[in-house]
């Protein structure tokens, strides 16, 4: 499992012109993306991580500021460029297996207390987001 995860001031996602979720305080935009040999393991391990992760301001995580995460699935985390110009979306998940995978994250950060917000699942997402540094980092379990 891999994210990508951008310290931010605020950020929201919208589907077709309507915003489906965001954040308006200091949190964490995180894009993630499911590989083929992801399980339910990497998914605790990947929302404690992001949970954990000390990155916000006086290096401070979600865990014990309280702030928020924005999750949004991004499969194309797993895009390979090392032939050609096209991508190969061979190493991203199928959207049967990679679904579950990404609600299993948000879930589980929700049960470690954390306020979550999502975008759509397959869905054309239109992501906006103020960085707060900039800092980004890749995450993976």
């Amino acid at each position: 499992m891999r994210a990508v995860a951008t310290r931010v001031t605020r950020a929201s996602v919208s589907v077709e012109g309507t915003e489906v979720g965001s954040i308006a305080e200091p949190g964490l935009l995180v894009l993630l993306g499911v590989t083929h040999s992801d399980g339910s393991g990497e998914a605790v391990a990947m929302a404690r991580k992001l949970h954990e992760l000390r990155v916000l301001r006086d290096e401070e995580s979600c865990a014990t500021t309280g702030a928020p995460l924005l999750v949004v699935s991004q499969f194309t985390l797993y895009g390979s460029t090392k032939r050609g110009r096209r991508p190969s979306w061979t190493e991203a998940a199928r959207p049967e297996q990679a679904e579950p995978l990404v609600d299993a994250v948000v879930a589980e950060l929700r049960r470690r207390g954390a306020e979550v917000a999502t975008g759509v699942f397959g869905a054309m997402m239109s992501i906006e987001s103020v960085n707060d540094g900039p800092f980004t980092l890749l995450v993976e379990v």
